[in-house]
């Protein structure tokens, strides 16, 4: 019996992906956990792997289509076995034995936008349409239902190349941007909200709308810090920064301090059990928060190679979805571009996220009156008020304090 291969549904937002390339091809044998392709969201790229052990039979879905969650994608069965409305295909065959290739069927007829009517166009094709500077919603589409893909994005793009407007036309459409609702100034440029940066805006509005938020500011000598941080880098011969013991010491106060560990649930509270922590990881067009699971059972040497792992994966669009779910406490470090305090944003459904901010020289004067240079970093703890209280705030931040402060206390 052959099995369909379903469009997955990434995350509970998830409701269309776009199939980007197929790395198994029809007549290709495959094996239960081969990836037989891949497919882009708005939010990332992702491997499809096979269910099931037999042939791929039948290629739907083709390369740039836009393909609704739980939409056919492809069929695996047994060799020769007949799916779908066309004759299946049979395992490989040695290259002498290889039959004819068979013409490809003719491409769909491409279907005219319609005025003032929903536009489908996929996930891709707008990231494309975006780059190229290509209007979309003058494009005929020729996917499913009129649907725009890549391909007729870039087909937009040659033909505006080969057939430029003429000039008067070109200065009218100049001097006549596209209209907005702020007042346009010379040299403005208009960019449509779009992709992960469209994700990003509408989670952080609804997280500020939703959640009577707090944050506050402790202040942490880390000056026996640094030298101990210095220290273990040079007799060890690593290179751990000083982001590896914050989020160290974050862990090891989240398990001393579970009552942070809640998300609100419409009229339940739960108590999460692990200690799993989101690490904000900025992007070039966006902001993406990796989970780092179960941090506190973690060594220092653990958490600093699965951090520098999480974040130069999210920088190439290598993660997959589940490395992005699971946080129940999130950090945001803003330190390394000097930033000295901020209000850092709760990434729902955690109930609390910590800010770092740079560490700075500070001269201090002591009960004897002798003035020495310390070294001070600042937290900003922005919690949901509604969960956890003012006080209880306090002595998580002072927790990660007394940590920080004495450094030995982080590894043990």
């Amino acid at each position: 019996m052959a099995f369909e291969v379903k469009m997955p549904q990434l995350g509970l937002t998830m409701e269309e992906g776009t199939v980007t390339k197929w790395v198994k091809q029809e007549g290709d044998t495959v094996k239960a956990g081969d990836v037989i392709l891949e497919i882009t969201t708005d939010k990332l790229t992702s491997e499809v792997e096979s269910e099931h052990d037999g042939v791929l039979l039948k290629i739907v879905a083709q390369e740039g289509e836009d393909i609704p969650v739980k939409g056919l994608l492809a069929y695996i069965g047994e060799a020769g076995e007949q799916v779908g409305d066309a004759p299946a295909a049979k395992a490989e065959a040695p290259a002498a034995e290889a039959a004819a290739p068979v013409p490809a069927a003719a491409p769909a007829a491409p279907v005219a936008p319609v005025a003032g009517g929903r536009i489908r166009i996929s996930p891709l094709a707008k990231k494309t349409a975006a780059k190229l500077g290509v209007d979309y919603t003058t494009v005929a589409g020729s996917g499913p239902l009129g649907r725009i893909v890549q391909k007729d994005i870039l087909a937009a793009a040659e033909a505006a190349k080969a057939a430029p407007a003429p000039a008067a036309q070109a200065a009218e459409e100049k001097a006549a941007p596209k209209k907005t609702a702020l007042e346009l100034m010379d040299g403005d440029e208009v960019v449509k909200l779009a992709g992960m940066r469209k994700v990003v805006s509408e989670r952080m509005t609804k997280s500020a709308q939703e959640i009577p938020t707090v944050t506050q500011n402790v202040r942490i000598d880390v000056t026996e810090l640094m030298a101990f941080r210095k220290k273990i880098n040079n007799d060890l011969g690593v290179k751990y920064s000083l982001n590896d013991y914050v989020l160290k010491a974050t862990a090891k106060a989240l398990k001393n301090n579970k009552h942070i560990l809640v998300s609100l649930d419409g009229d339940q509270i739960i108590k999460r059990a692990h200690v799993n922590i989101g690490m904000a990881v900025a992007l070039e067009d966006g902001l993406i928060v990796p989970v780092i699971k179960d941090a506190d059972k973690m060594s220092l040497g653990e958490i600093s190679e699965a951090a520098r792992d999480l974040a130069e994966r999210a920088r190439t669009n290598k993660l997959s979805m589940d490395e992005y779910k699971g946080s129940t406490f999130s950090i945001s470090n803003l330190g390394m571009f000097g930033v000295e305090t901020f209000n850092p944003i709760i990434n729902q459904p955690d109930a609390g996220i910590l800010g770092v901010c740079a560490v700075q020289d500070e001269l201090v004067m002591d009960d004897a009156g002798a003035i020495t240079k310390r070294q001070f970093m600042r937290i900003s703890f922005t919690f949901d008020h509604r969960l956890i209280d003012g006080a209880t705030a306090a002595k998580f931040e002072l927790a990660i304090r007394d940590l920080m402060e004495h450094p030995m206390q982080i590894l043990l």
